[in-house]
């Protein structure tokens, strides 16, 4: 466990996003329990390349009444904070808690964020956390590289910190059937023939 430093990293997860990327473009289908990502790694890891305590909050639209409860009471368990939120049938009520999130996160000046979703409507929040007047701050993007919108991609010049889902967090059981640009410094060709 890290010390406590006075900062703290608050991971932001769009598990609607990344399920929805998960299923529909790299499976392709609905994933089964083993590609599921285990959120716990992703909270340890965060810890530990940013070296300082981490709180997760786990975004769920709860519009229809009901909360997933095996699921919120895995995330409790892992020590994430279920947002179960709900709304309108016209609104995306994930996108707006996790806007809203994020903007009161500008107010802080003692916490990063890291948020796993590939969604260009954060543009607008992330590029503001960047360019505050908190020059410390860290601020990262997770999930899927070769996903990611170029709204979000287009931050790293500002100082966005990516973390790949599957090679960097190393989040899941199973390899995933990804294709990715590969860095000819990182191309391993007993990959490829095996």
């Amino acid at each position: 466990m890290t010390e406590p430093s006075g900062r703290r990293t608050f991971v932001l997860v769009d598990g609607e996003n990344i399920d929805a990327t998960l299923g529909g473009s790299v499976l392709g289908r609905r994933p089964h329990p083993e590609e599921r990502p285990r959120w716990e790694r992703v909270t340890a890891h965060v810890e530990q390349a940013w070296g300082q305590q981490v709180t997760g909050l786990f975004f769920l639209n709860a519009s229809h009444g009901t909360l997933p409860t095996s699921f919120v009471q895995a995330l409790l368990a892992m020590d994430y904070r279920p947002v179960p939120l709900s709304g309108g049938a016209d609104e995306k009520v994930v996108d707006i808690g996790i806007q809203r999130t994020l903007t009161a996160l500008l107010e802080r000046d003692d916490a990063d964020v890291v948020l796993a979703s590939h969604d260009a409507d954060f543009a607008p929040q992330l590029a503001s956390l960047l360019g505050h007047d908190a020059p410390e701050r860290r601020v990262g993007l997770l999930g899927f590289r070769e996903f990611t919108s170029t709204h979000l991609a287009d931050l790293v010049d500002d100082g966005l910190e990516l973390f790949d889902l599957e090679y960097d967090v190393r989040a899941f059981n199973a390899e995933l059937p990804r294709v990715r640009i590969i860095p000819l410094d990182d191309f391993d060709p007993t990959y490829f023939l095996r």
